[in-house]
């Protein structure tokens, strides 16, 4: 049976639209809930993926047909969640996505795993034809980001980013305001997240809770013995699995600014930063701390906007938490746009606001335009998504684009291993004359996974 015939069947066989929806549920605006409906499954239950699947239930447009995970208790955690709004109940795939993606034989399928699973199921999702929302950032080395667009390039399919601030209205009308020159010449952006913190004790290993396949959540990165800090959501500040809070948090603040400048990629990269609060990583066997930096600052050289040079400069901090930068009571976090006619500050809860030069003129605000839980824009990239796949053209976060804004902030953490400036060449994705440099694109991969070559 061809995956014609298989999709033909299955809707012959009446497999029910989620349709136990609350009455006080998002829709997606502007669905066609009589049209497509399309077999959706989710590799990577945990927390974000789930609030993605949420919103793909929600917009009537999509059958859960399967969900997989390497650990059967976020499995059954989703499971729940899922029969909570939906009269389906799909079916779980543990721990091999490959397996689901076989049976199943998904239309839609989101990855909403930890970073260094990303490259192989979204290439094994397309190979497979399905349609694929990937949760940024994109890939854990460079060279995987570019295997991931070509792969989705030579299988037709589409592939949306999750980095939903593209379609936040709020962030829509900034980059508007930005664009028609409201703040004139921008010479210059800073981007920061300053969350309080500070000394780390290190935790003990421990023998992986039943029903989670460690060595299958390893996957291809390294081994580590099983550690409290590591699983369900602290994967993100180890460097074997994430790229810290510059490859996380900077991904989506690295995206804004490429979004709204129209910059493609910058040629030169500088970064320090350490670990001088949290102190050195441990991983003796025993016990292990985190080793991503506790604090880092980056800076990124382009040929801007208009011809004139651009200075893009990151700072995270991890200690020292007050209220001195706090540009909402919660968040410590986002990029000011500095220009001739003034400085405009983007947020995420606080919305947006431009402070002109002159004096006389008042500041210009408006306030965010978010969803629950946990505050997003997921929805509006999930119309986007269904809209693409319908209408044969590139989404909003298309792939090709994030793995832009995730190399540059993998760039930063390059440099910051190298302890150097590095130049970059963004057509050729290769650092100008730097051999050293250009190993770090890539890693080894541990066996039997094989890194993605295209």
């Amino acid at each position: 049976m061809n995956r014609r015939q298989f999709l033909q069947t299955s809707a012959g066989a009446g497999l029910a639209l989620c349709a136990a929806m609350p009455a006080s549920a998002p829709l997606v605006r502007g669905a066609d809930k009589a049209g497509r409906k399309y077999r959706t499954a989710l590799v990577g239950t945990g927390w974000w993926g789930t609030n993605i699947l949420r919103e793909a239930i929600w917009s009537e447009r999509c059958e859960v047909a399967a969900l997989c995970d390497v650990d059967q208790a976020e499995l059954q955690r989703c499971l729940g969640e899922v029969k909570k709004i939906c009269s389906q109940t799909p079916r779980l795939y543990h721990p091999d996505h490959r397996e689901m993606l076989q049976k199943e034989m998904p239309e839609v399928v989101i990855v909403a795993t930890p970073d260094h699973w990303h490259p192989l199921i979204m290439i094994d999702a397309v190979k497979s034809g399905a349609h694929v929302y990937v949760e940024k950032p994109i890939s854990h080395t460079v060279l995987e980001g570019r295997a991931m667009v070509k792969a989705a390039r030579q299988a037709d399919r589409v592939v949306q980013v999750g980095t939903h601030r593209r379609v936040s209205p709020h962030n829509v009308s900034r980059r508007k305001f930005i664009q028609e020159g409201k703040a004139g010449k921008i010479g210059m952006v800073r981007a920061f997240v300053h969350y309080g913190g500070g000394n780390e004790e290190p935790a003990p290993n421990a023998e992986p809770p039943k029903g989670l396949d460690w060595d299958r959540w390893c996957g291809p990165a390294p081994l580590r013995p099983f550690n409290k800090k590591l699983h369900t959501r602290g994967w993100r500040e180890f460097l074997d699995y994430a790229n810290g809070t510059l490859g996380d948090w900077g991904v989506h603040w690295m995206d804004q600014i490429r979004w709204v400048l129209g910059v493609d990629a910058p040629r030169r990269v500088f970064s320090a930063g350490g670990r001088a609060i949290r102190g050195p990583a441990i991983n003796d066997g025993k016990v292990q701390t985190t080793d991503a930096p506790d604090h880092q600052v980056a800076v990124f050289e382009f040929d801007g906007p208009q011809g004139q040079p651009l200075t893009v400069t990151w700072e995270h901090r991890q200690f020292a938490g007050n209220g001195a930068e706090k540009t909402h009571p919660q968040q410590p976090v986002g990029c000011y746009f500095y220009g001739t006619e003034g400085t405009f500050h983007m947020g995420w809860l606080d919305g947006w606001t431009f402070y002109p030069v002159d004096p006389k003129k008042a500041p210009v605000h408006q306030d965010a335009q978010l969803h629950e839980p946990d505050q997003q824009n997921i929805r509006e990239l999930w119309a986007d998504f269904l809209d693409v796949i319908e209408n044969k053209r590139r989404p909003v976060s298309d792939i090709e684009g994030v793995h832009r804004s995730t190399t540059m902030a993998l760039l930063g953490m390059l440099s910051l291993k190298l302890g150097r400036s590095v130049n970059w060449n963004g057509a050729k994705e290769l650092f100008v004359g730097d051999e050293e440099a250009n190993k770090l694109l890539r890693r080894e991969y541990r066996g039997p996974w094989e890194y993605p070559e295209f």
